[in-house]
């Protein structure tokens, strides 16, 4: 589930903060300027039941972030640019780039930058990012990212065929790709995607 914006606000204090010792809750208290401990508690195990807080046991209930808070589990490695035209080849440039938790999935993901105009009629525009799930099958009518030859890559609603395989871009000017099936190797499948305006 995401995190409700007082959740947010304390996984953010935690993280910002160079503690000598993980704080009690009464420090966190005071510092939130909070009056009731009972209610940073539930916000306590809301974060504990994200994976993002150690459970606090024992004497010293001192509040710790996981891993996982402390790495940024909400980034994803943006790893260059996909064509959504004709194929080009997607850079291997990792940069960490923000994805809320809600547009990506529980397997392993990655982030594209789209170029060009071929999926415009899905909604898929020049500039946007895309979230991958990154997995070499899929089921027919998916959006992949397909490698071509094992050089080239782009982006575009996949059929599989006995002894075919068909890329369809969702722009009725442009024509589908056809390859023999040894040709195409399913680098991902779109589970996401981001817009700046």
């Amino acid at each position: 589930m995401p995190l409700t914006r007082r959740q947010q606000a304390i996984l953010d204090h935690l993280r910002e903060q160079r503690y000598d010792h993980p704080p009690t809750l009464d420090e966190l208290c005071a510092e939130l300027g909070l009056k009731s401990r009972g209610s940073l508690h539930k916000q306590i195990q809301a974060l504990v039941a994200a994976g993002l807080v150690e459970p606090m046991e024992g004497k010293q209930r001192g509040v710790r972030l996981t891993d996982a808070a402390l790495t940024g589990e909400d980034e994803l490695p943006m790893l260059g640019y996909i064509a959504a035209g004709y194929p080009i080849e997607a850079l291997a440039n990792p940069e960490p780039v923000q994805v809320p938790p809600l547009l990506r999935s529980e397997r392993p993901c990655y982030v594209l930058q789209v170029k060009g105009d071929s999926m415009i009629e899905d909604g898929i525009f020049d500039g946007d990012w895309v979230v991958i799930e990154q997995r070499d099958h899929a089921r027919n009518g998916e959006v992949v990212v397909a490698l071509v030859d094992g050089e080239e890559a782009t982006l575009k609603r996949i059929e599989q065929r006995p002894g075919e395989v068909v890329l369809h871009p969702a722009n009725a000017a442009m024509e589908p790709l056809r390859y023999p099936p040894q040709r195409i190797a399913i680098q991902g499948v779109v589970v996401g995607q981001m817009r700046r305006y």
